[in-house]
């Protein structure tokens, strides 16, 4: 019997070579690779170069890019009372054994009150929903939260509990953290103030250490912007003004009526 025999000469020296350069540039696709093999000197047809290449399987992988949540992009308005609008975002810092911790920070942008800080080592979207319905059973539920294009924001955990609860999520624009200036005033107070000047031993430690500068922020920091009152002396004054606000006038309904008796007597004129 007649069969075909491949004279294809051996390509173990190509394929050795093609693993190593794709080994040290694990980015590079066929034709950045077969440019590397002609810079150094080794001539080869590109066809030839693809194939070795699609053999030993050295494709890049695409990285899909993760889209942000799709939401209203319009200029806030000034929160008006207490809960009308929070802000939130994520700060991060390190522990006395290396290892890093986040804290979501939670501010009411009317009172710039701290509602809360979370600490963790890692606090995903599931965990976000939970903290805010914590914070939501003391101050109740906002109406509306800043937050920015993070993977925790943009979860479906919490666009459920958003959805769930009537609360709208306000997504400012990418690279604009300007946006969401309230938050981001804070987070730079908070730094300064609180993660610069602890040594944090342990989690627990750095719970017990941040809780106490929030405390110690909402109830005794003056500022300057609100007349040197603190977020809680400010929050106490609006609460206690929607207090003693009159309810507002009920508008005044009159009913027409009429009796079958002058209904009877209207006379309809047809030309």
């Amino acid at each position: 019997m007649v069969r075909y025999q491949s004279r294809r000469p051996d390509d173990g020296e190509l394929r050795r070579r093609l693993n190593d350069l794709a080994l040290r540039f694990p980015r590079y696709g066929y034709r950045q690779l077969g440019d590397r093999l002609r810079r150094q000197g080794t001539r080869h047809n590109w066809k030839k170069i693809y194939r070795v290449y699609c053999e030993e399987e050295l494709q890049v992988r695409r990285r899909k890019k993760k889209r942000a949540r799709g939401g209203p992009r319009r200029p806030l308005a000034t929160p008006s009372t207490i809960n009308d609008r929070w802000s939130m975002d994520f700060v991060s810092d390190y522990l006395q054994d290396g290892r890093r911790f986040r804290t979501l920070n939670l501010l009411d942008d009317f009172s710039s009150e701290s509602a809360g800080i979370e600490v963790g080592i890692s606090i995903p979207g599931e965990r976000v929903a939970r903290f805010l319905d914590m914070v939501a059973l003391e101050r109740g539920y906002p109406n509306s939260i800043v937050v920015d294009n993070g993977p925790e924001f943009t979860s479906r955990a919490l666009d459920q509990w958003a959805y769930k609860h009537g609360v709208e999520l306000h997504f400012i624009e990418p690279g604009k953290p300007n946006q969401n200036a309230f938050i981001e005033s804070f987070n730079s107070r908070f730094r300064d103030e609180c993660l610069n000047e602890h040594w944090f031993v342990s989690l627990a430690d750095a719970e017990e250490k941040i809780e106490a500068w929030r405390i110690d922020y909402n109830e005794n920091r003056g500022r300057k912007v609100a007349g040197w009152k603190t977020p809680a002396e400010v929050a106490a004054a609006a609460v206690s003004s929607e207090l003693q606000s009159p309810p507002a006038p009920s508008v005044p309904t009159t009913a027409i009526m009429t009796t079958a008796e002058e209904s009877t007597n209207r006379t309809l004129t047809v030309d």
